[in-house]
């Protein structure tokens, strides 16, 4: 199955009653899940701990959600050259889906205790990239489920396995030399979503080398987010990634960050702000570092 039918921000699928929208709330998806209508997927995950993602799944959840691992559902750490979480083959995320129940008429929705930016919006993104046609995020994610006084619970969930094949939308994908030629054009807009010390090369906690491809922008994805962890309102969303990537369109807009997966969070945002068409350089700056040859540029952008 390779459903590359609509943009979901656009066409939003309708399951009982309930539109599923790009971002849902806590209230959009209880309904949901008393429908038992919705996959819910659980993609917390704290980079500096392995582990962290499935110990605080095990921990307590949404009732019924599933667990992703960033490093083994959603990347493939075994890949060389292509940044520290590489997109995994087509085949090993077409079985992970399987593995979890995924079927393209049953939405899925996605959380974190990060805003979104670990790793729901990455969860969201790959089903995107494969024309998922009912994929959203919980805005607020965990911390809203719990403030809002909804049951949780411990148990773990084996899904009734399902067959998947999906094909990745390689156009919403850019590789190393198309980014080179198209920066070196003028032709797009590269927006690094990490923090501004890290983008000027103040400090790298991560990776071996410090700075930012030159012609970047940065836009920390923690601007997308207000001061309660929710999502800021479209408009408000609209006029700002407008006011950044002037002149070039939404569709000349590429993101980044430090391994492909916080870049998600820009262009989730850019899906709210009904600015579409973004693309994604998923090796991001860890993967850029990879070849020493590559330049680098430190401080603000220009």
């Amino acid at each position: 199955l390779g459903c590359h039918g609509g943009n979901p921000a656009e066409s939003a699928a309708k399951t009982g009653g309930i539109p599923v929208k790009t971002l849902i709330s806590v209230e959009e998806l209880a309904v949901l899940i008393d429908q038992d209508d919705a996959l819910v997927v659980d993609c917390r995950k704290d980079l500096s701990s392995p582990d962290s993602g499935r110990q605080a799944w095990s921990a307590a959840h949404i009732p019924g959600a599933i667990h992703a691992e960033l490093d083994s559902d959603l990347s493939d750490l075994g890949k060389e050259g292509q940044g520290r979480h590489p997109l995994p083959d087509e085949a090993v995320f077409s079985d992970v889906l399987a593995r979890w129940g995924w079927r393209p008429d049953r939405p899925l929705i996605a959380y974190d205790d990060a805003g979104g930016a670990l790793a729901a919006s990455r969860l969201w993104w790959m089903l995107h990239l494969v024309g998922g046609p009912a994929a959203g995020v919980l805005d607020g994610g965990w911390s809203a489920w719990k403030a809002s006084g909804l049951p949780t619970e411990s148990s773990q969930q084996v899904p009734a396995r399902t067959l998947v094949s999906v094909a990745y939308d390689r156009q919403q994908l850019v590789g190393y030399e198309a980014l080179q030629a198209e920066l070196a054009a003028g032709s797009i807009c590269l927006l690094d979503a990490r923090g501004a010390p890290r983008f000027r090369g103040e400090v790298e906690p991560l990776d071996r080398v410090a700075g930012h491809i030159p012609g970047a922008r940065n836009r920390p994805f923690t601007d997308n987010l207000d001061a309660a962890g929710r999502f800021k309102p479209a408009a408000q969303l609209a006029a700002e990634f407008k006011a950044l990537i002037e002149p070039h369109a939404p569709a000349a807009v590429v993101h980044m960050c430090g391994s492909g997966v916080t870049a998600c969070h820009n262009l989730l945002a850019m899906e709210i702000a009904g600015l579409h068409g973004s693309r994604l350089f998923a090796p991001s700056w860890s993967g850029w570092i990879s070849d020493p040859g590559r330049a680098i540029a430190v401080g603000a952008e220009p």
